[in-house]
């Protein structure tokens, strides 16, 4: 890239990050304690979510997982709804509405915070002694990331999947801590796995569960680990009820 087109382009990341929404409606849902969640939605502008928790919103702002965050004791722990539009009539991608939910956070909900390493504890996805049960995407195939619930059991049905998404999928069972993947594996592959989510195991456990940990062994030939990783973490050090509208 010639020095000029690499100018402009700085130039147009810092019109983007410096952009504000132009107004923006912020109201605690009192939805059941178990809500159907999360709801996203875009259009040009706008952008609509409904029942996010603040971790939520700082999750998605941030591009974080759930074990890069940190928040301190009296975070708030009400679910908001929030309407918001951006400067212009142009249509945003959901990447490009992130700085300007960093900003909202920022500035309704007083967000402060720093990054720090910290060695945490987590599951390494590797290979299993047989080697992976499973087979590469065919380039032909479109992609599919498709989440499911089977009686007692939740499954994940993918198409054109790396390692990265299996091992995000995985953690959504209430797996209690970060899933790495370490397979070395470095294509896309048709994935499905179905288990026994953990709290439904602890909660009510019945003879025909089935753990994750056994899932992903019998059903992929992967395993899961346990490891110590230095992990980059977004350390939050003040969040606040979001200011009126």
């Amino acid at each position: 890239m010639s020095a000029r087109l690499l100018l402009a382009a700085s130039f147009g990341l810092g019109l983007l990050c410096a952009q504000t929404f132009e107004v923006a409606s912020i109201r605690e849902n009192p939805g059941p304690s178990w809500p159907v969640r999360i709801g996203y939605a875009a259009s040009g502008p706008r952008l609509t979510l409904q029942v996010w928790s603040v971790e939520e919103l700082i999750q998605e702002a941030f591009s974080l997982k759930r074990y890069g965050l940190a928040m301190p004791p009296g975070s708030p722990t009400a679910f908001y709804d929030i309407t918001a539009k951006a400067e212009g009539d142009g249509a945003l991608t959901r990447e490009q509405f992130k700085p300007l939910l960093q900003k909202l956070l920022t500035d309704r909900f007083r967000l402060q915070f720093h990054r720090e390493t910290r060695e945490l504890p987590v599951y390494a996805m590797v290979a299993g002694k047989g080697g992976p049960k499973f087979h590469e995407s065919d380039p032909e195939k479109p992609e599919k990331f498709y989440h499911g619930v089977n009686g007692r059991n939740q499954y994940m049905d993918f198409q054109q999947a790396t390692m990265e998404m299996v091992a995000n999928g995985v953690m959504g069972n209430g797996i209690d801590r970060p899933v790495i993947d370490k397979t070395g594996l470095t294509g896309k592959y048709d994935i499905r796995l179905e288990a026994t989510p953990e709290f439904r195991i602890n909660n009510n456990p019945q003879p025909e569960d089935l753990r994750v940990f056994e899932a992903i062994q019998q059903q992929l030939g992967l395993k899961l680990e346990p490891q110590q990783a230095s992990i980059e973490v977004l350390v939050v050090d003040r969040i606040e009820k979001p200011s009126a509208n």
